[in-house]
């Protein structure tokens, strides 16, 4: 996975664009928007690509802190290069960050990416502060059976011809359905969050619900 992240880093941000006919940048502004920052807030940015989230939580809410954390060096060294000085490439089953010290987690794309996402979502409220907030968004498996196929299908086909047109590899870009098999809907998603420390959760459902908006507030 390390090593896919690190071919794909020069052309992500446009691929993010493209793949989603320019309707991520909405998302993300909306997950900002809702999260309401203090203006000294810390952000943990985890699995942050080249820190799209942090530089739209900068300029929504100035004064706030953003710390972008990746396991992908290419894509840190693209965060930093946009500014984004405080980075750590870290692993998100095992953070080195103390107990409570983010006043919100935000990841973009990052879950379905995790090897063990239930360990991932125990170590993101660890670092959480009580309160503190979890804004994620993601891929999900729609949870219509029919619609599930359809969708794994048009994201494997999406993905091979802009793997073929972009890096001369159609294998480059099926990860996302490839990772989106064994993964969870949005539903199940907001469950997981329930019952691992998390009170009110409020999520928006896109496409069909293949794509994911949620926020969640630790207990």
């Amino acid at each position: 996975m390390r090593a896919m992240f690190s071919t794909v880093a020069p052309r992500y941000d446009f691929f993010t664009r493209v793949f989603s006919y320019g309707m991520d940048g909405r998302w993300k502004k909306l997950g900002v928007e809702r999260a309401h920052l203090q203006k000294d807030a810390l952000i943990l940015d985890l699995a942050c690509g080249t820190g799209d989230f942090s530089l739209l939580i900068k300029q929504h809410c100035p004064g706030s802190r953003p710390v972008v954390a990746d396991l992908t060096e290419p894509m840190l060294r693209l965060a930093r290069n946009r500014g984004l000085e405080s980075a750590v490439c870290g692993d998100a089953c095992s953070l080195p960050f103390p107990n409570g010290a983010f006043d919100a987690v935000f990841i973009g794309y990052g879950l379905r990416n995790f090897p063990d996402l239930n360990k991932a979502v125990r170590e993101i409220e660890r670092v959480t502060r009580p309160g503190g907030l979890l804004v994620s968004l993601d891929f999900f498996l729609p949870s219509n059976a029919f619609l599930r196929r359809f969708y794994l299908a048009y994201l494997y086909a999406q993905g091979a011809v802009f793997g073929l047109l972009m890096h001369g590899r159609p294998r480059v870009y099926t990860y996302i359905p490839d990772s989106l098999r064994s993964f969870v809907s949005i539903v199940e998603f907001s469950t997981l969050l329930r019952s691992s420390g998390y009170g009110q959760v409020d999520a928006r459902s896109y496409l069909l619900g293949g794509i994911g908006l949620h926020w969640a507030a630790k207990k």
